[in-house]
């Protein structure tokens, strides 16, 4: 009989690139399968009772029941984990259920936390409706006002949240600033890397105690599977994954098999869209029917020194306003070809819409222009198709909208 030879731990230490493949697929598989199979199944049996004990009460590695815990969820949580160089991860039915678990884990009444007023509208919604219903005070900075931030944070403050680039202006937060004022006060630092992704940001070693991803947008990037994410210290993720196993918003096994497969493109993807938004950028700022282009890969772009010290890469997020009113919008963008009209991104199709259906549609007119969201504005996700295409098309639209005043140059 053949001596069984025993597989060489993948390393960490591998590129992104490698470690978007390899990273959380290490073990046995079932009946030897080389990708991970979904494990549908809602129980696990043991034939012995105190082996049954002990995997129940975590003494020992196993699954008891999905709510808790699920082999193809686990390898998706692991590969996250391993990108964002995390001590642990935990998964959830989507990036909403993530960002509102994790609040309200980090969060009593009485507590403060401190955040900016332009995050993704479904956060915002936490912060203006929900926690001050249970006795939270919120308190929501400028974004680029980083000393405001600082002396709000100062103030008296148990978490400070965090989303960079933002949703959907993108603009950017200094990281590595913000942490070191959360931290003087004692408060968790929670980043929202939605956007930037692990491949082009790394906010745990920016400082950041938690990292947040929406894993429904550029991890997965095919637009099939909803899930969500959070990454950091073992002892903070234990109190997150308890407080999400008893309220049950818990990753369903085939959304985490696609977001794993998903996610062995990513690096690729991710070099792609970085490439792409940067040409389209600077198409979009030197048109003169467009009023205002939001990209931080752009020299105009007010963060850009920041993002170029805290990123590797810009991300395939931009957004662009036209002149005019939201009637400017209706009629540019059915004119798109190449581009889903829909509530969604990161995917490998490119997607475009105003906040008013996508980022911001729970939000009214006058809250999203309290965030600084203007009504002509256009949040454009850039897909992998070829980056000629996409501005042709871009062209065509522009040229097709008539009615407009023109921007001189």
């Amino acid at each position: 009989m053949a001596k069984k030879v025993k597989q060489p731990r993948k390393k960490n230490s591998a590129g992104f690139g490698t470690r978007s493949v390899w990273a959380g697929e290490e073990g046995e598989r079932w009946q030897r399968a080389t990708q991970i199979p979904v494990a549908l199944s809602v129980s696990y049996a043991y034939g012995d009772i105190d082996e049954w004990i002990d995997a129940a009460l975590g003494k020992t590695p196993g699954h008891i029941y999905g709510r808790n815990t699920n082999p193809t969820v686990a390898a998706f949580e692991e590969k996250v984990r391993i990108l964002e160089d995390a001590e642990a991860a935990t998964s959830f039915a989507s990036g909403m259920a993530a960002i509102s678990n994790t609040l309200f884990t980090l969060l009593s009444p009485g507590d403060r936390v401190v955040s900016v007023k332009d995050t993704y509208g479904g956060t915002n919604k936490i912060f203006i409706e929900f926690l001050p219903r249970f006795g939270i005070e919120v308190a929501l900075c400028e974004s680029g006002e980083h000393k405001a931030i600082e002396a709000a944070i100062a103030k008296r403050c148990k978490v400070v949240y965090l989303e960079s680039p933002t949703n959907p202006t993108v603009k950017v937060l200094d990281l590595a600033r913000l942490a070191r004022a959360g931290h003087r006060c004692g408060a968790t630092v929670v980043v929202d890397n939605t956007f930037a992704t692990p491949i082009n940001q790394q906010p745990l070693k920016l400082g950041a105690d938690l990292v947040i991803h929406s894993a429904t947008k550029f991890l997965g990037g095919h637009a099939d599977a909803l899930g969500g994410v959070v990454c950091g210290p073992r002892d903070l993720v234990a109190k997150i994954y308890h407080f999400r196993e008893i309220t049950g918003a818990c990753l369903e096994p085939m959304s985490a098999y696609l977001l794993l497969r998903g996610m062995k493109t990513l690096h690729l993807r991710i070099a792609r869209q970085n490439e792409s938004a940067m040409r389209i950028a600077q198409f979009l700022e030197s048109h003169p029917m467009v009023e205002r282009v939001f990209y931080p890969g752009l020299q105009s772009h007010k963060h850009h020194a920041i993002a170029r010290r805290q990123m590797s890469g810009f991300g395939g997020m931009l957004s662009f306003a036209l002149p005019g009113n939201f009637d400017a919008v209706k009629s540019f963008l059915p004119r798109l070809c190449y581009a889903h009209l829909a509530a969604n991104l990161g995917a490998v199709e490119t997607v475009a819409g105003p906040p008013a259906t996508t980022s911001h549609v729970e939000s009214t007119k006058e809250e999203r222009a309290t965030a600084g969201i203007p009504e002509a504005l256009i949040r454009y996700s850039v897909g992998i198709e070829d980056a000629e295409d996409l501005i042709s098309d871009l062209k065509q639209a522009l040229e097709k909208v008539t009615g407009r005043k023109r921007r001189g140059r």
